[in-house]
């Protein structure tokens, strides 16, 4: 399958980048800036997820578009990353779009974001309401593109690959998740196709 990867040189982007590629994937690679270092075998592009003509040239090319970009941990680019979502929703056409969020917007009760529980630390506020928010944008666009909204436990850092790790829908299941098996189930949703205009989570 043909992947196109935006924010392929972050923690998670690189990994998924490694995981497709170990399955034979064809990855792209999409950075702003010429010379991203991603892993061999992938190839590398200059492409921006906030510019629509450029987000629907690649699409075209592509079987799937996955999103690993994420907003600043401060919240001082919100706008612009809230615009990239936007922008790869509008703009991808008939190609799947899974989108890696964030974890503050799972429920641990009813009605209930792990974000807006007491303690949730402050200084992971602004990324979780800039993610929140693009869940919200993609939960708006309706049938205009097929997407997938990813949330990782709230702990999420470089590990092992086990390739044991549980499922679950908008309800917290877990505390941690390794970046490398997260990256198991972001492939695997692209190879399975089991979601469609909704969110899923992933934690061990």
């Amino acid at each position: 399958m043909r992947i196109a990867l935006y924010g392929a040189t972050g923690m998670i982007g690189s990994r998924i980048v490694l995981e497709a590629l170990s399955r034979d994937h064809e990855v792209t690679a999409l950075s702003r800036t010429a010379g991203a270092q991603v892993p061999k075998a992938a190839r590398v592009r200059q492409g921006d997820a906030g510019d629509a003509d450029d987000v629907a040239r690649i699409a075209a090319e592509h079987d799937i578009v996955v999103s690993a970009i994420g907003p600043s941990r401060t919240g001082g680019r919100h706008q612009v990353f809230l615009h990239a979502v936007a922008v790869l929703a509008e703009n991808v056409g008939t190609r799947k779009l899974i989108v890696v969020g964030g974890a503050g917007s799972l429920e641990v009760a009813p009605g209930l974001r792990l974000m807006d529980t007491a303690g949730f630390p402050e200084a992971a506020r602004a990324e979780s309401e800039t993610q929140a928010a693009a869940l919200e944008l993609l939960e708006r666009t309706g049938a205009l593109a097929d997407w997938v909204y990813v949330s990782p436990a709230p702990m999420i850092g470089p590990g092992e690959r086990t390739g044991r790790f549980r499922t679950g829908t908008d309800t917290l299941i877990g505390d941690y998740i390794s970046a490398e098996d997260f990256a198991v189930a972001v492939v695997d949703e692209i190879e399975n196709d089991r979601h469609s205009r909704d969110r899923f989570t992933v934690a061990d």
